[in-house]
């Protein structure tokens, strides 16, 4: 039988690389993004609007008539970030945030549940961020991604006893197009924040995918409701460092 794993925001950045790399695991991908992917990718694409329920629904329902097979992976990757200081956040920016960020992993996994029950399997990986720690600008952003850890951890108790695994993922700083959106270059900020990574350098999509491969192997089920910080150590104190 095959293995179906959907990966929301594949089409870029972490969520290509994990698409990817599950693809390499032996999983049948399919990306739910609302930009079309560029290159040859090894995986199908189904367009979707994230922040509309009703084309989460419709993205399922068109996995359904496709006949894959049961889905029992699930990647919630899709995420915005829109920074701002709190003066200066809107409701409009917290709204789609929150509806991308928290509404839509919610949604995605009401939708493979079924699948996942009657198949008494099911890995789902939420990619969460080290910003839920704290961090400058990110109001929005930082209490979305504590959001869907907590919601994860929640899924796991629930979910533990039909063999399904629920487990977070926290990147530190992704040398990602969102990234250098969130952080142009030439900020002194960002300068600041590569010169407080431990291990000296920005992260790549690849890293995350590592992690993401580990939570997903069927290896793997005695690991559930962790959020793992893969963020080069920016995530420790340095102390007396």
């Amino acid at each position: 039988m095959n293995r179906n794993a959907v990966v929301t925001g594949a089409s870029n950045g972490i969520g290509k690389a994990i698409a990817s790399r599950l693809t390499e695991d032996g999983w049948r991908v399919i990306n739910l993004d609302r930009a079309e992917p560029s290159g040859d990718d090894p995986f199908e694409w189904i367009e979707t609007d994230l922040s509309e329920p009703d084309a989460i629904a419709a993205a399922f329902e068109e996995i359904r008539e496709r006949e894959l097979g049961p889905v029992t992976g699930l990647v919630n990757n899709a995420g915005v970030a829109r920074a701002a200081i709190l003066e200066e956040s809107t409701v409009e920016d917290f709204d789609l945030t929150m509806a991308i960020n928290m509404r839509a992993p919610m949604l995605c996994a009401q939708a493979v549940l079924d699948d996942m029950k009657a198949e008494n399997f099911g890995r789902i990986v939420n990619i969460a961020s080290r910003a839920l720690l704290g961090k400058t600008h990110r109001t929005a952003y930082s209490g979305s991604k504590g959001g869907i850890a907590s919601m994860g951890r929640v899924w796991a108790l629930e979910l533990a006893q039909y063999g399904v695994t629920v487990n977070n993922i926290g990147p530190g700083p992704i040398a990602t197009e969102l990234f250098k959106q969130a952080n142009p270059p030439n900020m002194p900020r960002t300068q600041e924040i590569i010169g407080t990574i431990p291990v000296g350098r920005l992260g790549e999509p690849e890293d995350i995918a590592q992690a993401a491969s580990f939570f997903m192997d069927e290896k793997s089920g005695f690991i559930s409701g962790q959020t793992l910080f893969v963020c080069g150590g920016i995530s420790l104190a340095r102390g007396g460092s």
